[in-house]
């Protein structure tokens, strides 16, 4: 049997019977609310594992949607692009199926359990309110009754009357109480039947409608289905039929390989044995890579590989060549060797070995090589001023020397390292110190030398050593952390490429961070903040090999890490560190974003450098005089990659020059991009990061002009971050397309603009 209805008449009698009544219906109402609350909680994991199976189905879709087959030729076969879009279609079809899920969802929240725990928290709770609200109000009467009831009958009549009065109004309260209680407990056992299954109804009516819907995309994608499987089977039967060709090719080929021999009148291939050389003790080595040699241009692209390490590819290296001549066995014990002289490394030589007699003399015909005729002549920024800078022992003591002495006598100087010497003494000083037959002078003790010469003399000295003392090969390493990510992942990456620095540049870069974290310390007299100080030191120590816009533009970032190599050199230069985290691969993107043509920037092997691309006019030569009292940077901001202030006033005499164009103030240190004129906004900057350009620019030749006029199309829409970008909407037509110096970038022009265009927001016409 159910449970007793509850008359109205009972709660004047408040009978035991009637209360074991009530306490039936309380429970029965105590079982309803904990089934709602625990079907409540299922309910929400539901939902939970719902979204949880949605995000799947999403990220298997995205996948889908992302990846794109690529076919061999230049053109696809109506079937084959159905079989290349039908992943796209796939990833749609999943996509849609779970935006109805996603409804699904919503509909379940709104139906479900929205009303479910209204009706728990409006009806169940208001049951609890008026049980608590009958509970006290029977304390209530039945404590004031026994009051009564205790009361001695020998009270003054007014006093027991009193007394009946306030008993009886409690009754009346208790009454009514009671009253209203029974009234809505039965209500609301009578309410539950509907508000319940009422939303599980509207459940599953949401859930017949989804997979409905499933069931009509289905219908929907049967015809595309079916077609799909007629394009698949074309294409496998046009595979079988190409095989045998490949087959029937490979056969003729194996017969008379020599007739089916490549050869191009525009570029030469193969193996060459390149020269490496190393830090003593260790000589040198001769690594095999792949080299292509594109004769018009005189660029040599050289690929490491190795074919017994599982035929892995190292990265390509691509240089210009200005003159080839064979190299002797007299000079080297090796035989089929080649000197070839690079344009865009001043003064060096680059040894090959060819594989035999024969290859030698392809190479040598290829090339336009030449017999040797005495010994080879080259020229670098130092030699050009009689400077003879090595990072050798004798450099190292001058390092030495010269900080001894500026931390002994000049510390507090103001503008330290900005103010810059006499150009004649400073050449006269450094050449004097790093001449290995003079004796050695004590800076610290003698007088005859100034700060500031001193200090010129340092930079000079580090600037024309014949490569910068962080490399050109971490260059580019170095610039990118400080282009991106957070302050604690620039320090990370700095700290591990400062460990793959060459030991003698290590130690020469640690003694000076050492010393320049002690001028910072005091700033307060001497100026030179760790902002200021890289302003000064960042085209000194770090520079890229060739000249570019982009290397103009990065002259912030190289500022950015001489800051961190200053205010962190104890951490970095202490040990090496544990761990290094791996260099971002540029992500493989169906649709490019901003970030992907950053990372294209950024992370892309270097370019070859195409004479058609930009136009460089020469450098002129200017005199030694002005060289050095022009190539110091301004004094920028007083805080370390953030805030900016005015720099130092200091008077010198006319021949003793120093720099104070300000810096842009619009852009902090550690801004990751900004107009292309900021990076210009100091001629000494510019100059600071080049200071080879003066000297070698005579010896490179003026580059051809191109004659390709191509047309490209764009594909996704784009806003230039510096002036040498262009910007342009989705379906842009470009004039004069070519390929730029710039990694993954090309260059065209766009309503009578010429700029930089991303190479992968756009595709050929």
């Amino acid at each position: 049997m159910g449970l007793h209805p509850l008359e109205f008449s009972e709660c004047y009698l408040d009978s035991p019977n009637f209360r074991d009544k009530i306490k039936a219906h309380e429970a029965e109402l105590d079982k309803t609310n904990r089934f709602i609350k625990e079907l409540y909680k299922d309910g929400k994991n539901l939902i939970n594992a719902t979204k949880q199976l949605g995000m799947a189905q999403r990220k298997f879709a995205q996948c889908l949607g992302e990846f794109q087959f690529e076919y061999i030729g230049d053109a696809k076969t109506d079937d084959e692009r159905c079989i290349d879009e039908s992943l796209q279609e796939f990833s749609i079809f999943l996509k849609n199926l779970e935006d109805q899920r996603e409804l699904m969802m919503r509909n379940i929240t709104e139906t479900l359990m929205k009303p479910l725990e209204k009706f728990r928290k409006d009806h169940l709770g208001t049951v609890r309110a008026e049980r608590k609200k009958y509970e006290k109000e029977t304390e209530k009467y039945y404590s004031s009754l026994e009051k009564l009831l205790n009361m001695s009958a020998k009270k003054k009549e007014p006093q027991l009357q009193e007394a009946d009065i306030q008993v009886e109004t409690m009754r009346q309260h208790f009454q009514v109480s009671s009253l209203d209680y029974v009234c809505k407990l039965q209500e609301i056992q009578e309410r539950k039947k509907f508000e319940c299954v009422e939303p599980m109804l509207a459940f599953f009516q949401t859930v017949f409608t989804f997979y409905h819907q499933g069931f009509e995309l289905a219908k929907d994608f049967d015809h595309y289905k079916r077609e799909l499987q007629i394009n698949i089977q074309n294409t496998r039967n046009r595979f079988e039929g190409a095989r045998s060709e490949v087959y029937e090719l490979m056969k003729r080929i194996k017969e008379a390989p020599q007739e089916y021999r490549q050869t191009s009148p525009i570029s030469c291939e193969g193996y060459l044995y390149v020269q490496e050389k190393r830090p003593p003790p260790f000589g040198s080595s001769w690594v095999k890579r792949y080299c292509t040699f594109v004769k018009e241009q005189k660029i040599l692209h050289m690929v490491t590989f190795d074919h017994r390490s599982g035929g892995k590819i190292g990265e390509t290296e691509s240089v210009t060549l200005k003159s080839c001549v064979r190299k002797t066995t007299d000079v080297l014990d090796r035989r089929f060797c080649l000197d070839l002289d690079i344009t865009d490394r001043p003064g060096t030589v680059l040894t090959v070995q060819a594989l035999s007699e024969d290859d030698h003399k392809f190479w040598m015909q290829a090339m336009g090589g030449k017999e040797p005729i005495g010994h080879y002549l080259g020229r670098t920024y130092s030699k050009e001023r009689g400077i003879d800078a090595q990072l050798d022992d004798v450099g190292l003591s001058f390092v030495k020397n010269s900080i001894s002495a500026i931390e002994a006598r000049g510390i507090n100087d103001q503008g330290l390292y900005r103010i810059v010497g006499v150009s004649s003494k400073v050449q006269k000083l450094l050449s004097l110190m790093i001449d290995e037959k003079s004796n050695e002078v004590d800076l610290s003790a003698s007088e005859d030398w100034d700060i500031k010469t001193i200090t010129s003399a340092l930079k000079l000295y580090l600037r024309s050593l014949p490569e910068p003392l962080m490399t050109y090969g971490l260059y580019k390493e170095f610039i990118s952390p400080a282009k991106a990510g957070s302050p604690e992942s620039r320090i990370q990456a700095v700290h591990c490429l400062v460990h793959q620095l060459p030991e003698r540049n290590r130690q020469v870069l640690g003694l000076l961070m050492k010393h320049l974290a002690n001028v910072a310390a005091n700033s307060k007299q001497n100026l030179m903040t760790v902002a200021n100080l890289g302003v000064v030191f960042g085209p000194t120590l770090m520079r890229p090999q060739e000249e570019t816009v982009a290397a103009i533009m990065d002259l912030k970032f190289q500022n950015i890490v001489v800051e961190i190599l200053i205010e962190h050199h104890e951490k970095i230069f202490a040990d090496a560190p544990e761990s290094c985290p791996l260099s971002p691969a540029t992500p493989v993107l169906s649709a490019p974003t901003r970030q992907s043509k950053k990372l294209s920037r950024q992370n892309r092997p270097l370019a070859v450098y195409n004479p058609q691309a930009l136009d460089i006019q020469n450098v002129s030569a200017v005199a030694d005089s002005s060289s050095l009292a022009t190539d110091e940077t301004s004094m920028g901001s007083n805080e370390s990659v953030s805030s900016q202030s005015s720099s130092a006033s200091t008077s010198e005499t006319p021949v003793e020059k120093s720099d104070h164009a300000p810096l842009n103030t619009s852009l902090s240190s550690g801004s990751n991009s900004g107009a292309a004129a900021a990076s210009k906004s100091t001629p000494g900057a510019s100059r600071e990061s080049q200071p080879a350009a003066t000297t070698t620019a005579s010896d490179k030749e003026k580059p051809e002009e191109s004659v390709t006029s191509r047309k490209a199309k764009a594909v996704y829409p784009c806003e230039a971050e510096h002036d040498s970008e262009l910007s342009f909407q989705v379906g842009a037509i470009f004039n004069a397309v070519i390929q730029s110096r710039e990694p993954g970038w090309l260059e065209g022009e766009l309503e009578g603009k010429r700029g930089l265009i991303p190479e992968n927001y756009v595709e050929m016409l």
